[in-house]
């Protein structure tokens, strides 16, 4: 699985004031402990960036690929599409857009950008009606989408397509409806790539779950196909796994995924802990946020 950092995001509060103030330290320092990391690709969240978003891309590009080099190469995330320009005008090497809505007053704008600066990228399964109801509905937008990309002369290898992950304790059904889209996609779309938001399976639920979430549920999205997820970079156990070095931690979620008879008693605590949590996102035991204690 390969790793799109997360952190070097306005809501951060740190990084909000160095991007409010362009100051380019805290944002090159951040890149730097990114790189650090290993990450495959560090994302720069503007989001809206309204008011002198593209000068602001510009000078967080320029910044951080003076700290760092060329790469890892960067995905640039906002909804500003004068600072997607901006910041894609100022990338060296192939950026990815972060991301194209299936919304043609959207996408009709953005997938140019892609064209002109042969970027990659992120096609977001969010329609006219917003999220999508099901693997079905997904499979649709992803159609009407990679179909305009590809007219526009952006090959399936340029794309990657975000199926939208959804927060545990209130969209369970969602995250099944993810693993079936992810299983679909090779098959309608030779060649195509994917990612997603992986940290939002997790967001409600209390910090010391959050982890556990995130790492149990990218094991399930990697093995239906996921390519890529945007994920914190500085969950060590999570790059552990998306490496390949902890195989007993995959190998016991794909048991659960099986509906494998298990005996939980023979195994660790830490094991213990990934098959309840693994229980929980397949909708096999009702979520609540004392589930590690049952």
């Amino acid at each position: 699985m390969l790793l799109i950092g997360e952190n070097l995001n306005v809501i951060n509060r740190v990084i909000g004031k160095a991007f409010r103030e362009k100051d380019p330290g805290p944002i090159a320092e951040e890149a730097k402990r990114q790189k650090a990391k290993g990450v495959d690709w560090i994302d720069i969240n503007l989001g809206p960036a309204r008011k002198g978003g593209a000068e602001l891309m510009e000078f967080v590009v320029r910044t951080v690929q003076e700290s760092i080099g060329d790469t890892p190469h960067l995905c640039l995330d906002t909804s500003n599409i004068e600072a997607m320009e901006a910041g894609l005008a100022a990338h060296k090497g192939k950026a990815i857009i972060n991301s194209i809505m299936c919304r043609p007053e959207r996408y009709e704008k953005m997938i140019p950008l892609a064209v002109k600066y042969k970027a990659s990228m992120i096609a977001l399964m969010w329609g006219p009606e917003g999220l999508p109801r099901d693997e079905n509905e997904r499979g649709a937008l992803a159609a009407e989408l990679i179909y305009a990309a590809n007219e526009a002369g952006v090959p399936n290898e340029d794309i990657f397509v975000d199926g939208i992950v959804t927060p545990v304790n209130i969209q369970q059904q969602q995250l099944m409806s993810l693993l079936a889209f992810q299983e679909m996609l090779q098959d309608m779309f030779p060649g195509i790539k994917s990612t997603c938001g992986l940290s939002n399976v997790s967001n409600g639920p209390p910090d010391h779950l959050r982890g556990i979430l995130n790492r149990a549920y990218m094991v399930m999205l990697e093995r239906k196909g996921m390519y890529s997820c945007i994920a914190d970079a500085y969950d060590d156990k999570l790059a552990e796994i998306a490496r390949g070095k902890r195989p007993d931690i995959v190998e016991i979620i794909h048991k659960v995924m099986d509906g494998e008879s298990l005996d939980t008693g023979a195994l660790s605590k830490e094991l213990q802990d990934y098959v309840k949590t693994a229980r929980v996102i397949l909708g096999h035991a009702l979520y609540s946020d004392s589930w590690l204690e049952l």
